[in-house]
This record gives C-alpha cells, structure tokens and sequence, in this order.
C-alpha cells in the first residue's frame, strides 16, 4: 500500500515538474516571439522611412519631453509655494529635475524619499510629506480637465472635471488622506503621524483654488502629448489624424497609468490603456511601435535631465 502511495506521490511530483518546465518553456518562446517579431516590424519600417525626417522628429520629440519634465517641475515649485512654506527654499526645480529619474530605481518611491528629505531639512517633516504626496493628484486633475474636452463627443466627458473640486483649500486635506491609503507602503517610510489639526497648522495655502498650478501641469502634459504625436507621425504618415480624439485618449490613458501603481511612468499600463481606447481606429502594429518609441524618447529625456545633476552630486559626494 505505501508503495502504491510513493507512486502515486512520485507521478504527481514529476507532473508539478513538467508542468513548470512546460510553463517556462512556453513563457520563454513566447517573448523570444514577441521580441523577434517588433525587432523585424522595426526593421521594415524603419527601412521605408525618411532617415532625415526621422531624426527630425525624433529630436523635437525630446526636446519636447525635456519642456514637459520642466513644466511638471515648475508647477511641483508652485504647489510648495501655494502650501505656504514659511521661507523661500531655493533650487526646487533643480532639485526635481535631480530626483527625476529615480522613479526608474526598482521601488518606484526613491524619488519621493529624496523630495522629503530636501524639503524636510528646508522646512519640517510634517510640510515634507505634504508637499510630495499631493503632487500626482495635481498631475491627474490635469490630464482629466484636459480629458474632458471630449464633452464634443459624449457629454458625459465633463465628468473627468469633478476630481478637481478637491483641490480647492477646504477640501485638499480629504485628497491627503486617500492619498495615505493608496501609497501606503510609500508613506510607512516616513513615519508620519498625520492628523487634520497638524495639516491647519502646518499649511498656509496661499489662495483658494492652485489655478496657476493647474495650468503648468496641463502645459506639462500637452508637451508630453506632443512629444508622444511626433513618434506617432513617424510610423503613421497618412495625413487624416482626428488630433483632439488621439489627445483624449492620451490624456485618458496617461491618468489610468498613473492611477494604477504598478510600474513608474505608468509604464505598460499606459501603452496597453491607449491601445484599449483606440480600438481598431488606428493600425494596431503602428501604434504599437509609436508608443514605444514614445516611451523610450520620454524616459530617455528624463535621464538626460537627471544626468549632469547626478554625475555633479556623486563627484561633491553629497
């Protein structure tokens, strides 16, 4: 009996083994598939293509992406200010542009730890924490306000608008602590004790509703969409674009990217959104390429930011 039973045990062990084996046998042809077919379509297209105009574009895609990474500074800058720091804290926008491409560290949170830190030796810990967890909520409202155009096509594209209602001074503190919940493992490293009477007596908001900040974020985005329109121009030369309806889906599948934390930039999340949205409209292979093209040119404008203020601060060693 116990023989039959070890036999039995002994089938089921070496099923579990084949399975495995099967598993990733399967998991490996199939992405050796996936990257053998993008490297050929690659080739074919590029070998269609106007090596002169490529590069055209493909530079005034960066400079495009390198513009929005500024803006996106700019309005961080903003929403420090807007809080209402005690004292003028010089180099925040150089700052960000430092910590920028951090986000690409495993972690995705490395980024926001260098921000609190800076900001926390500035001010206290308490504005630290404040001033960087509020950030991604400014960029959301943003790209939902932008989104909302699409009320030209559905009306109910104006509820994309509501979001923003919370950014108003009386009710910013309710986005804080949703924002507390949805990063919670984030916040874990700060050890913040957050509580609506130390928000009063920490924040001084400057005036009722950030409509400056809104606006660098929205420029922050519309160059980042610009950036992403010129790399789709590259593999889709065909002239009869409706732009506004490629915008909302950007706009659309950026702030979905950004809701879902599961890879910095919303990286996979964006792609696969903007390819849901766009349905058959558009050449699924072209815009396949365009978006990853657009995505390589966009992290690529971020290191280029980042580097000379990293090469700079490992040399000092500080």
């Amino acid at each position: 009996m116990k023989l039959f039973n070890s036999k039995i045990s002994l089938k089921k062990f070496l099923l579990i083994i084949n399975l495995k084996i099967f598993k990733n046998i399967f998991f490996f042809l199939s992405i050796s598939y996936f990257i053998y077919y993008l490297i050929n379509y690659f080739r074919l297209k590029i070998s269609l293509l106007d090596f002169e105009n490529l590069s055209i574009l493909l530079l005034f895609s960066l400079f495009s992406c390198i513009l929005s990474i500024f803006f996106n500074g700019l309005a961080w800058k903003d929403i420090i200010i807007w809080f209402g720091t005690q004292k003028k804290i010089d180099n925040l926008l150089r700052f960000y542009l430092l910590t920028n491409s951090l986000k690409y560290v495993p972690g995705s949170v490395w980024h926001f730890v260098e921000r609190f830190n800076f900001l926390k030796n500035k001010t206290n810990k308490n504005f630290a924490f404040y001033g960087i967890l509020i950030e991604p909520y400014f960029m959301l409202c943003s790209a939902l306000i932008l989104t909302s155009i699409g009320v030209f096509y559905n009306p109910l594209f104006l509820l994309f608008l509501l979001p923003s209602i919370f950014l108003h001074r009386d009710l910013i503190y309710f986005i804080i602590i949703k924002m507390e919940s949805i990063k919670s493992t984030g916040v874990k490293m700060f050890k913040i004790t957050n509580t609506k009477s130390k928000f009063d007596s920490m924040i001084n908001i400057n005036s009722s509703f950030p409509f400056r900040i809104i606006f660098i974020e929205m420029l922050f985005i519309l160059f980042k969409f610009i950036g992403f329109i010129l790399c789709f121009h590259i593999f889709n030369p065909e002239n009869d674009f409706d732009y506004l309806y490629i915008f909302i889906i950007f706009c659309l599948s950026w702030s979905v990217g950004l809701i879902i934390p599961v890879a910095p930039g919303g990286l996979g999340i964006f792609e696969a959104s903007f390819l849901l949205f766009s349905g058959n409209t558009y050449s699924y292979n072209n815009l396949l390429i365009s978006l990853i093209v657009f995505r390589f040119i966009s992290s690529s404008a971020d290191i280029l930011l980042s580097a000379p203020f990293l090469i700079k601060k490992l040399i000092r060693g500080n």
